[in-house]
């Protein structure tokens, strides 16, 4: 039986001249996105990153998951192979304007991100009277 879900970390393409600050490799996290008739949530996969070096922004309809990964081997050890490679993680959404971006909330346990974007209340629509001048 062949594994349909094979997982390649991908790398995060740095845009021509631009430079990173931070030195390594920076990784395009996977990410799962549920909608139920009240919310959307999003679990993404950041082994190594806690609530601490996770930096979430939203600007402008953009969502943006920046998490920073400080490995450290053990104390008395050399790396002598690496077939997971380490690296920040940096992902980017647009979202809708259905979210009702006042209660948005996050956890972070084990490495999986849970972001939940409640959908705002409310009619969507509403029809607009029109006057004369």
């Amino acid at each position: 039986m062949t594994n349909q879900f094979e997982y390649t970390k991908e790398e995060v393409k740095t845009p021509e001249g631009a430079e990173r600050t931070r030195p390594g490799r920076t990784y395009v996290p996977r990410v799962d996105i549920y909608e139920t008739e009240t919310e959307f949530v999003l679990l993404a996969d950041l082994p190594g990153v806690d609530e601490n070096s996770l930096d979430i922004t939203l600007e402008n309809d953009v969502l943006t998951l920046n998490g920073q990964v400080n490995f450290e081997p053990p104390q008395g050890y050399d790396l002598a192979h690496v077939e997971y490679g380490i690296g920040d993680f940096h992902r980017t959404f647009a979202i809708s304007d259905k979210i009702d971006r006042d209660k948005i909330e996050a956890t972070i346990k084990h490495g999986v991100l849970r972001l939940v974007m409640p959908k705002k209340t409310g009619p969507s629509t509403r029809k607009i009277n029109v006057k004369s001048a």
